[in-house]
């Protein structure tokens, strides 16, 4: 059955992400997380200044064992732009993660299904060839990432963030 990993309708969610911006590197994009109506909204702008051009949050550490799930699924109202879920374990070295791609139409609200093939490990944007594959049951952090090499303002609304079913249709 299908669990809800995440839902932005408990007002003690959307403090629980921190943002980390291309700042940490020179850049001057800026982006965070905060609740408004029920939906975490992932809201900044990216610049391609200063060889930056990314903004993230990532979700306070907590291990999950999801090994049972096909993958997983979330809720979102995006603005065309393309987005990355990003999955952290400890089978990589620090800064690099799991990410698959998703770009949601701008305002319509879309479930997302996101099988566990679809993540790729990456560092620092570049694809790691010999990387493990995503295990299931070793994912620590979840995080959100948008790094499209456009600049301008971004906005993706995050109803939740639940399991996949093998069948993909939870």
């Amino acid at each position: 059955m299908t669990a809800r990993l995440i839902d932005f309708q408990h007002a003690d969610e959307a403090p629980r992400w921190r943002a980390i911006n291309d700042d940490v590197m020179g850049g001057v994009s800026r982006g965070g997380l905060h609740g408004e109506d029920d939906v975490g909204v992932f809201s900044g702008e990216t610049s391609l200044e200063n060889n930056g051009g990314f903004a993230s949050v990532r979700r306070e550490p907590e291990a999950m064992d999801l090994s049972t799930y096909a993958g997983l699924e979330l809720r979102v109202r995006g603005d065309g732009r393309r987005y990355q879920l990003r999955l952290r374990t400890d089978r990589l070295f620090d800064g690099a993660a799991y990410r698959a791609l998703f770009q949601p139409p701008a305002g319509e609200w879309q479930r997302v299904a996101l099988p566990w093939h679809a993540f790729e490990a990456v560092f620092r944007g570049r694809r790691l060839a010999d990387a493990p594959p995503l295990d299931p049951a070793a994912i620590r952090q979840v995080g959100l990432l948008i790094a499209d090499r456009r600049p301008g303002p971004f906005r993706l609304e995050v109803a939740w963030l639940a399991t996949l079913e093998s069948g993909g249709n939870g």
